[in-house]
Parts: C-alpha cells; sequence; structure tokens
C-alpha cells in the first residue's frame, strides 16, 4: 500500500445568503490519492465551525464547463459563455448553501490533482472502500440517468 498524497489549495469564495447579501470566505480544496474519485471543501463560515463537503472530482470539473450534478451538490458555471465564475449548490433537505468561486483557481487545483492521479486511472489508487464507493455512485448514477 502505497502512503497518500494530496493537493491542497485555498480558494476564495463568496458566500451568497441573498441576492442583497454576500460574503467572501476562504474555502480549502483538498484531493487525496487514497480516495482518488472524491475532492473535499472545506467551507469556514464566520462564528461557525468548518463544514467539509466531498463528492466527485469529476463532478467539479464538468461543472467548470456545463451544469453537472442533480442530487445534493450542484456546479454549473454563472455564464456559459465566459467560464469566468463557477456556482457551486450544496443542498441538506431544504436547506441550501450558494457558494461563486472565479473559475481559474479550481481549473489549477484540478489540473494538479490531475497530474498526481489521471482522471480515468483512479482505479490503481485507492483501496477496497474507493472501489466500492466508485461502483455505488456509479450506480446512483445511472439510476439518475435512468429517472
Amino acid at each position: 500500500m502505497r502512503e497518500s498524497e494530496s493537493v491542497e489549495a485555498e480558494v476564495m469564495m463568496s458566500f451568497l445568503v441573498s441576492e442583497e447579501l454576500s460574503f467572501r470566505i476562504p474555502v480549502e480544496l483538498r484531493y487525496e490519492t487514497c480516495d482518488p474519485y472524491a475532492v473535499r471543501l472545506t467551507f469556514h463560515l464566520p462564528g461557525d465551525a468548518p463544514v467539509t463537503w466531498a463528492f466527485g472530482r469529476e463532478l467539479m470539473i464538468d461543472g467548470v464547463g456545463r451544469p453537472s450534478g442533480d442530487g445534493d451538490v450542484r456546479v454549473s458555471p454563472v455564464d456559459p459563455d465566459s467560464l469566468g465564475e463557477v456556482l457551486i449548490r450544496l443542498q441538506v433537505g431544504r436547506d441550501q448553501a450558494l457558494f461563486r468561486s472565479s473559475t481559474a483557481p479550481l481549473i489549477a487545483f484540478l489540473d494538479r490533482t490531475d497530474k498526481l492521479v489521471p482522471l480515468g486511472q483512479e482505479g490503481a489508487f485507492g483501496d477496497f472502500d474507493a472501489h466500492l464507493d466508485e461502483a455505488l455512485d456509479r450506480i446512483l448514477a445511472e439510476e439518475q440517468s435512468a429517472g
């Protein structure tokens, strides 16, 4: 078993509370070879403990260029013509949080993850749990696209 390697970055994002209110927060991006299909975003909201969300690296890659995701996590370009900014929508039940980020630092981070583990080569990394997660994600994605 090889030692896990990781890629980390910090990005400033706008937390969109409402149409009138938003504020900038630091968001840590993390990718680890021990879980090669996922990226983790840790949001540092003022006055709250940091909150970490993990979701598919491929969802983030796809979301930079076109609306992606139809569950708890959705990523889409703000303007499909310019691709300058991305919206990340996180939902738990009826509660949702919306974040806006410049696309460039996300692409730089994703490019570094691709150098560590090329897209499509994830199976050579990780462990049984990662393979199980991948299989479950694939099954869920097939169910969602079928329904």
